[in-house]
């Protein structure tokens, strides 16, 4: 039986119950920590899924550059993985790049092969801004990290 889930933008209340979910993957390597003071600044970049008002997922829409949006912080509880909420997360933070006129999406991640099958394709770091590196700087695993970075065209076709 599927349980029925709602994806809504974060609020503030949010905040500790996304760090927490964020920093559980942070412990075992899996992503960058967040300090609470970074989450409540960028609060309004979250996109929550909840199940029964608990928050059991998250993901985050960063503008990173003039036409650039970084999707980050896809988090969700372990015992809700494999029931697509990770992907409906991501399908409201690509819907929300593309209403913010964004021509490209990119993704840090040490899963490619989730993101490969939304269109998103493998690129060399050194082809994104150098102000995308400014998390990487506080990650214990820099400069030696093993993120692979993937980009999605969003622009409109002519």
């Amino acid at each position: 039986m599927k349980k029925d889930y709602k994806i809504r933008k974060a609020v503030i209340s949010d905040v500790p119950k996304i760090q927490n979910l964020i920093n559980n993957y942070a412990k075992q390597g899996l992503m960058i920590a967040r300090s609470l003071n970074e989450l409540y600044e960028n609060v309004r970049d979250f996109w929550v899924c909840l199940a029964e008002k608990e928050i059991i997922g998250c993901a985050a829409v960063h503008v990173a550059w003039q036409d650039l949006i970084e999707i980050k912080s896809l988090a969700v509880e372990k015992s809700y993985q494999h029931q697509g909420i990770g992907s409906q997360l991501i399908e409201e933070c690509l819907k929300e790049a593309k209403e913010l006129g964004a021509k490209k999406v990119f993704v840090l991640t040490y899963v490619p092969n989730f993101f490969i099958r939304f269109g998103f394709r493998k690129i060399k770091h050194s082809l994104l801004p150098h102000k995308v590196w400014a998390d990487c700087i506080n990650c214990p695993k820099f400069p030696n990290c093993k993120e692979i970075a993937l980009i999605k065209n969003i622009a409109k076709q002519k």
